[in-house]
């Protein structure tokens, strides 16, 4: 792998070290937010019910100028002085407020949690174990539950291992394809500090570029219970992006950048794979979008199939969902 790639700053903040004269909990929950107040009751609920005390964890919310809610008020409301409330003075967007949580991080180890995800019982607990059975341990992640907007269920991620442990091979089954759901993970704010923040020039798939980047440097821990929950819906940075294909087109360009991070004798296969993956992963939307009649998402779609896997059968399995939309558009 490229050392000089692992840290090249050009395109990430710097996270600067904790001052030796501050206090320092063991975890740090950060919570950014913009516009999620109809979220963020159930996410601070989720955390406070296993609150460790101020000495053991921070929990602060980092709200990046709301202005369809009040979060300010839920934070006072539910964490009754617990919980720090910091508000941008205008909006940044979510990696520059990423970065403010990580730089206000005081803990040894950051959990970036979005307003709108959940953590349930015994997350941080179970977390904590892995990180202190070695220095080498750089994230731990669980499994996550998938939810609606309403907290139903709609699916759990895939199962790496059977018992918490390390994760073996952990660099190249990360890469191949994205398997960690932000409020799942934690990672050590050490790390952060050598690698620096999320990736600019990625508006989607920041977050699989992190982790790669984590991979190439760390271990991880494993816990195979599903701790966590990722709320999908439409106004997710993910889901807003979904009818143009800039999901997808964001997706490669993450895969371009960690590529470099990967060993050379692994890198081709590895991105062939993950390439082949988000084809299938891209040609699914566009079936998906074709039954509602949305013409324009399943020609975006269909056409980031190709361009991860240009091949006639790709290109036949994306033509025919273009036509699926555009008889499905002609019978509303």
């Amino acid at each position: 792998m490229s050392d000089s790639a692992l840290h090249d700053m050009r395109h990430r903040d710097v996270v600067e070290p904790v001052a030796d004269n501050v206090v320092r909990p063991f975890w740090s929950v950060m919570i950014p937010t913009h516009n999620c107040g109809a979220y963020l009751r159930q996410t601070l609920a989720s955390v406070l019910s296993q609150d460790q005390g101020p000495d053991r964890m921070q929990i602060e919310v980092v709200d990046d100028a709301s202005n369809s809610d009040e979060p300010r008020a839920i934070v006072e409301e539910l964490g009754g002085g617990r919980v720090t409330f910091t508000r941008q003075p205008a909006n940044v967007g979510h990696i520059a407020n990423f970065h403010t949580c990580l730089q206000r991080a005081r803990g040894e180890v950051v959990h970036l949690l979005h307003g709108d995800d959940l953590v349930g019982p015994g997350y941080y607990e179970a977390l904590e174990r892995g990180f202190r059975t070695s220095p080498q341990i750089g994230a731990a992640f669980c499994r996550a539950r998938l939810i609606d907007e309403t907290g139903e269920e709609l699916s759990t991620t895939e199962q790496e291992e059977d018992r918490a442990g390390p994760l073996p091979n952990h660099l190249i089954r990360l890469a191949r394809e994205q398997r960690i759901m932000t409020p799942s993970i934690a990672v050590r704010r050490d790390a952060y500090v050598e690698l620096g923040g999320f990736d600019r020039r990625l508006v989607c798939s920041e977050d699989w570029e992190m982790w790669v980047r984590l991979a190439a440097r760390y271990a991880f821990w494993y816990e195979p219970r599903p701790l966590a929950s990722y709320r999908m819906h439409v106004h997710s940075n993910t889901g807003r992006h979904i009818r143009s294909g800039a999901d997808m087109a964001y997706t490669r360009r993450a895969m371009d950048i960690f590529a470099h991070y990967l060993p050379p004798a692994d890198r081709r296969s590895t991105v062939r794979r993950a390439r082949q993956t988000y084809a299938k992963a891209a040609l699914a939307m566009a079936r998906r979008v074709a039954g509602s009649g949305d013409v324009p998402a399943a020609l975006a779609q269909a056409w980031q199939a190709i361009r991860f896997r240009p091949s006639p059968g790709v290109a036949r399995a994306g033509l025919g969902a273009v036509l699926r939309s555009l008889l499905r558009a002609g019978e509303t």
